[in-house]
């Protein structure tokens, strides 16, 4: 584990320890503040985020930083998103479990120095890893669920969204619920 953001973001732009190596442009890390209480966790980064280095800035990104902005939330203000994987996984398939493993010790040591109160987890991938492995994201997206002391909610996945327009008011009122706990637990989110 690494006890400051330099080392680890050094460190982990010179990961070798996947395939998933060999492809990548750049290893995306991360982006927004490193004291935010919120965290949003996604599978990991597509063509658009491999290309620029940042998390979330393709079409689904877009969209989810309109819903952020309805709800008072800004990727470089008040809130850190990082992915599980940090380098895109040939033609934007999901990461395979073996490549979640290898990686997931830098979302560990992220989580660490951030000490968020609420996790955000994007999409299937993202929520079968980090808040319980049977979840059913069509039916339990919005929920919380505590787990060592912090709370995690799923989300549909910004992408899923996009492919299925339909599901945009119940996303949209994950992010209200989303809203509402930040409110009742870390309302010093929206001071920063």
């Amino acid at each position: 584990m690494f006890e400051n953001w330099d080392e680890l973001t050094q460190q982990c732009r010179q990961c070798q320890k996947c395939p998933l190596c060999r492809t990548r442009h750049n290893v995306v890390v991360g982006v927004g503040n490193k004291n935010a209480k919120v965290m949003f966790i996604g599978e990991g980064p597509g063509e658009n985020e491999d290309l620029q280095g940042e998390p979330f800035v393709g079409r689904g990104g877009k969209l989810l930083d309109k819903m952020l902005n309805a709800v008072d939330l800004d990727r470089n203000k008040n809130i850190y998103i990082a992915n599980i994987v940090k380098c895109r996984p040939p033609k934007n398939r999901d990461p395979k479990p073996e490549e979640q493993d290898m990686c997931i010790d830098w979302l560990r040591n992220q989580v660490k120095l951030i000490k968020p109160k609420i996790i955000v987890c994007l999409g299937r991938i993202a929520a079968a890893k980090i808040i319980k492995s049977d979840i059913k994201i069509t039916k339990e997206h919005g929920i919380f669920f505590e787990k060592n002391g912090t709370l995690m909610t799923a989300m549909l996945h910004p992408a899923a969204v996009l492919r299925d327009p339909r599901r945009k008011p119940e996303a949209f009122d994950d992010f209200l619920k989303l809203r509402e706990k930040i409110n009742e637990i870390c309302p010093e989110t929206y001071d920063i």
